[in-house]
Formats: structure tokens, C-alpha cells, sequence
């Protein structure tokens, strides 16, 4: 299952994450196409992977934007796709949360893998092979207080992964998806602040409670998550998976 030769799409490419995988893609031999809205953050990401790299702004969640993609790549054999984008969404109770806000984030997490898959898959499901890893949670698995919209589009986002296995893997396509724990970066960051305000706690003593439900106490870092979608890439009998990398986090008693 050698990437050398290989187109992978990572979505969210202008991110910590997304630029990481692409890293670690690039590193196993992949060309990479980082696929984002900000075009500077994109270009940026691009700069630090290198020659293997290149970019393309779209808005996963927008049909008319992933069909321009399509197009712009139609003479490209992209055989790997990383659903990466998506967004963190409110903290707050579930009665606080706005319905708009509630359709951001599933614009982001569930839609735009779907308008992905469907713009991408025809030419693997052709060439009878191909491998879409989409990035889901540990929280779509275990309770999260005050992030209702959050884990439960990743919930269906492992449930998206499981069914379109079962679709496409007989036509040779493997679909997966990797669901880390609290990443350290900007977004935990963003979370832990929040949490803070909203429980009349300290941003350290909202992170030191988050983790104390890891078995390992302590964030998963970017370069374990990238370096864990190579390992799946080596993996030809994984299909209808969700790798749990999350230091064994648990759900609050």
C-alpha cells in the first residue's frame, strides 16, 4: 500500500491538523493537494510541505464550490481523500445553541464529507480502488457537555463512514475514519477558554479537569494524529474502521 505516485485531497489544509497530515503524507511519498477556504492560510500550509504540495480553495459545503474543484482536478487521479475540515461550534447548553449555529457545524462536519465523497468517489470507484479517511472524534463516541452540535455530527460522521464502507468497499474503495482525542492547538485552546467562562473556572483548571479523563493525562499532539493516517494507509484489510487516538480518553463518571 505504497503512497509513492499517489494524489491525496486533504481537506481543512490550511489548519494545524491538515497541514500535518499533508506533512506526513508528502514524507510517505504522496503528492498533496490542501484543499481550504483561506487562501493565505493554504498557501502558508503549502510553503511548509514543499514541492509535494500544492492548494485549492473551496468551500467544502458548498455543492457549486466542490464541483468547481472537481473539475479543476478531473485530469488528476486522486485516489486519496482526507475529509479533514470542520468546525468546533458553540459551547454552551444544547437550549442556548441557535439553530443556525447548530447548521454551521454540520455544514462542516457531515456535509461537506459528503459533497466530497460524492464529487470523488466516481473516478476511484472506476479505477477500482482508492482509500477516504475521514477525520471524526473521540467526542462522537462518549458524552461532552455543552457541545451537543459538535459530537453529534460526529457521530454521524462514523456513521456515514461505516455505511459508505459497506457501498464502496466491494468496488475496491476503502472508507475509514480516525477519531482523535483532545488535539493540542488553537481549537482545545479556544475550548478550554470557553469552558472556562462558562463554568467560573480558570483556562488551566478547565484543561486540567479535561485530560484527568485521558488514561494517558495529556492532549494527543498533531504528528501522532498524521502519523496515525499513514498507519491506517498501511492497513489494505482496514475498511468500515474508526481508530480511536485519543490517550485513552473516557466518558466523565
Amino acid at each position: 500500500m505504497s503512497l509513492v505516485g499517489r494524489t491525496a485531497l486533504v481537506t481543512g489544509g490550511g489548519g494545524p491538523l491538515g497541514r500535518a497530515f499533508a506533512l506526513a503524507l508528502a514524507d510517505a511519498g504522496a503528492r498533496v493537494v490542501l484543499v481550504g477556504r483561506n487562501e493565505q492560510a493554504l498557501a502558508q500550509a503549502a510553503a511548509k510541505v514543499g514541492e509535494a504540495a500544492r492548494t485549492a480553495v473551496c468551500d467544502v459545503s458548498d455543492p457549486a464550490s466542490v464541483r468547481a474543484l472537481a473539475d479543476r482536478l478531473a485530469g488528476e487521479d486522486v485516489s486519496l481523500l482526507v475529509n479533514n475540515a470542520g468546525g468546533a461550534g458553540p459551547v454552551r447548553p444544547l437550549v442556548d445553541i441557535e439553530p443556525d449555529e447548530w447548521d454551521d457545524v454540520f455544514a462542516a462536519n457531515v456535509r461537506g464529507v459528503y459533497l466530497m465523497c460524492r464529487a470523488f468517489l466516481p473516478p476511484m470507484l472506476a479505477a477500482g480502488r482508492g482509500d477516504i479517511v475521514n477525520v471524526a472524534s473521540v467526542s462522537g463516541k462518549r458524552p461532552l457537555l455543552n457541545r451537543t452540535p459538535y459530537t453529534a455530527s460526529k457521530m454521524a460522521l462514523i456513521g456515514l463512514t461505516r455505511t459508505l464502507a459497506g457501498e464502496v468497499g466491494p468496488h475496491g474503495v476503502a472508507v475509514n475514519s480516525l477519531s482523535p482525542g483532545p488535539v493540542r492547538g488553537p481549537r482545545m485552546d479556544r475550548n478550554f477558554r470557553l469552558t472556562a467562562e462558562l463554568t467560573g473556572r480558570t483556562v488551566e483548571e478547565a484543561e486540567r479537569d479535561f485530560v484527568s479523563r485521558a488514561a494517558l493525562g495529556r492532549l494527543v499532539e498533531e504528528d501522532e494524529v498524521a502519523r496515525a493516517l499513514v498507519a491506517m494507509l498501511a492497513m489494505p484489510g482496514l475498511c468500515g474502521a474508526d481508530i480511536d487516538l485519543s490517550a485513552g480518553m473516557i466518558a466523565p463518571a
